[in-house]
């Protein structure tokens, strides 16, 4: 683009200016004295730079038009000049630019300079490979804006909705570029139809626990009322509190809202959630727990993960030993994180079934005894903690137990 809209225009200018030139001066020798003649050639050789001499048969010369650009110079100068026109960029060894015209029959060669034909230096095509390289980055970084926007969008509305927040990020439906539109309108529909299946599968289990529990309270009354024998309605009385805890356990599982996190006293829920053990003589409890420590969670949420983890411990933690329950419950402040560890000193599980303790209906029945829940306590745990912004792991502890470690966001004591 500069060579065809800047370099070679001015080249061609210059060609033409230096024709007129030519045409100038010999013009001035035609119409001028022997004794002005003289003086016209002393002030063209002083004050312009041009030299002119007598142009001899036996001249050594090269001829000029190497380039394909230059012999279009020789062709546009001789246009201007004439046929008989020559044009040397070297004269008997002495290099320039050199044309040589005739007066009526004499001949002459006029010698200037041949940087008149390289109007543009070093300089001026920095310039150009400047601006060229400023338009061409702003011109990648415009498209690369406007491919990146909408894409980021994309990708925070996907973690949106892998999140569980189906209708909080709504991409734009009326994008400038139809790819873009297309893929926003179809994640629209698709958010859409996911918050549906939520809020299908929220009413569904609703339903089934109302649906469930209403024949399960006849059933309690009904025995209690009806089966004489103690044992008997003792046991049956334990299979139906059961089967309403796995009611629970499922609806803690599916709970579909959102959680609102705030400033809670650790120590606080760790005391509440104990409470129901605390006179329990095969099962202890030990807690190392800052008194003023907050995490960034919600009461009921953190308390239900407590909760899960103690009935957990108690149901497959007893020591093999004594056959009694101890806990460990420690939390330790790292980095603006609250690391919080649950330990029991029971058999623990096997490094395959440990890869599988957080999966819904998964029990550890080979390595933990008495496995009569509904397989969704640590799944509820981890669901619930991730909820809350922090992490959850489950391990087998060094030194026996099995031991889950959950990190919080610490939150400022206020």
């Amino acid at each position: 683009m500069f060579r065809t809209q800047e370099y070679e225009p001015r080249v061609l200018r210059n060609a033409h200016q230096i024709a007129t030139v030519v045409n100038l001066t010999r013009t001035a020798l035609i119409h001028t004295d022997a004794i002005a003649r003289v003086s016209l050639l002393k002030m063209l050789a002083d004050e312009e730079d041009v030299g002119i001499q007598t142009r001899e048969p036996n001249d050594q010369i090269v001829q000029f038009g190497a380039s394909g650009l230059e012999r279009q110079l020789v062709d546009e100068m001789v246009k201007r000049l004439g046929p008989d026109t020559l044009i040397a960029s070297e004269v008997n060894g002495e290099a320039g630019l050199w044309i040589g015209f005739k007066i009526e029959r004499d001949s002459y060669w006029l010698q200037m300079d041949p940087a008149r034909l390289r109007p543009l230096g070093g300089s001026a095509w920095l310039t150009w490979l400047g601006l060229t390289l400023a338009l061409s980055l702003g011109g990648a970084a415009l498209m690369a804006g406007l491919i990146n926007r909408p894409l980021k969008r994309l990708s925070f509305a996907a973690s949106q909705v892998r999140e569980g927040h189906f209708n909080t990020s709504t991409l734009d439906e009326d994008a400038a570029t139809s790819e873009i539109r297309e893929v926003n309108i179809g994640f629209n529909r698709m958010a859409e139809r996911l918050a549906k299946i939520e809020q299908e599968r929220a009413l569904m289990l609703a339903g089934i626990s109302h649906d469930l529990r209403t024949p399960l309270a006849r059933l309690r009354l009904e025995t209690e009322l009806s089966v004489a024998d103690l044992e008997t309605r003792d046991l049956m009385a334990a299979d139906i509190a059961q089967l309403d805890a796995i009611i629970d356990k499922f609806l803690d599982y599916a709970r579909p809202e959102p959680t609102e996190l705030g400033p809670v006293l650790l120590s606080g829920v760790i005391s509440r959630s104990i409470a129901p053990w605390r006179n329990n003589p095969r099962f202890e409890i030990s807690v190392d727990v800052a008194e003023d420590l907050q995490v960034q969670a919600e009461p009921v949420e953190l308390s239900r993960v407590l909760s899960n983890l103690l009935e957990n411990a108690r149901r497959y933690g007893q020591s093999p030993s004594d056959g009694i329950t101890r806990v460990e419950i420690v939390a330790r402040v790292h980095d603006g994180w609250v690391l919080l560890r649950v330990r029991d000193q029971g058999p623990g599980v096997s490094e395959e079934a440990l890869k599988n303790l957080t999966q819904p209906f998964f029990r550890g029945d080979t390595a933990r005894t008495d496995a009569t829940g509904s397989g969704l306590g640590l799944a509820i745990v981890e669901r619930s903690v991730q909820r809350m912004g922090g992490t959850f792991s489950v391990f087998n502890n060094s030194a026996g137990g099995l031991m889950a470690l959950m990190k919080f966001r610490q939150a400022e004591a206020g």
